[in-house]
């Protein structure tokens, strides 16, 4: 009696780990699933692409870089911007869960409170204060109070008006030189020649003298600092 006990007491302890495991893996694989809403909504990727997407169009060239090398660039540029958060992320919630020293309920918690951070400080305040009146519901006093179906929408609508504005920053140059060429091809009196194939090849050259990719880069980074 006391071997067989022996025996199951072990199996029992291997059938509990697994089991702990099995719930481990099935709350992951539910977190990845909305791992693509997750990425649009509560990171930098949205601006980042936004920005990118604005300078293509400036540029005048529609297709160029294509569509895979800009969502490539801006999921690189997205996980640069959010190393420090998804460091956290994984210090105060994913490891200590993974390790069992705290409980999903707990790394829930602690995973919203890290992403709200981010959240927060990149949002506008005029942003929060309209959904807050939209719902009809009091501010609390304190930020780390603000839920996450507040902080999200408003961080969105946050991200939108910087990468608009970040765009427009980046047309007007450019749209000087298409009026510049208009210009001088009009008082030239070149009116069957289209201005695009004349600018096209000077705003290019002045992107590259510029070092544009460097800035742009540069500035989509310092944005989240």
């Amino acid at each position: 009696m006391g071997a067989a006990q022996g025996q199951i007491e072990p199996m029992l302890g291997l059938l509990a780990q697994g089991t702990s495991t099995t719930v481990k893996l099935f709350l992951l694989l539910t977190v990845l699933s909305f791992a693509s809403a997750a990425l649009i909504c509560l990171t930098s990727f949205t601006r980042i692409i936004i920005v990118l997407s604005f300078l293509r169009q400036a540029l005048g060239t529609p297709q160029l870089p294509p569509n895979q090398v800009l969502i490539g660039l801006s999921l690189f540029l997205t996980m640069f911007v959010m190393g420090p958060t998804l460091t956290e992320l994984n210090d105060r919630a994913l490891s200590p869960f993974l390790d069992d020293k705290i409980t999903h309920t707990q790394a829930a918690n602690e995973a919203g409170e890290v992403i709200r951070a981010f959240l927060l400080s990149h949002t506008r305040e005029e942003d929060l204060r309209v959904f807050y009146e939209v719902s009809n519901t009091p501010r609390p006093s304190r930020h780390d109070e603000i839920p996450l179906k507040i902080a999200a929408p408003a961080f969105m609508i946050s991200e939108l008006t910087t990468a608009f504005q970040m765009g427009l920053y980046i047309f007007i140059p450019l749209l000087l030189v298409d009026l510049l060429v208009s210009s001088v091809l009009m008082a030239l009196g070149m009116m069957m020649v289209p201005p695009m194939v004349v600018s096209l090849p000077l705003k290019i050259a002045v992107f590259l003298m510029a070092d544009g990719w460097r800035l742009i880069i540069t500035a989509l980074a310092q944005s989240f600092g």
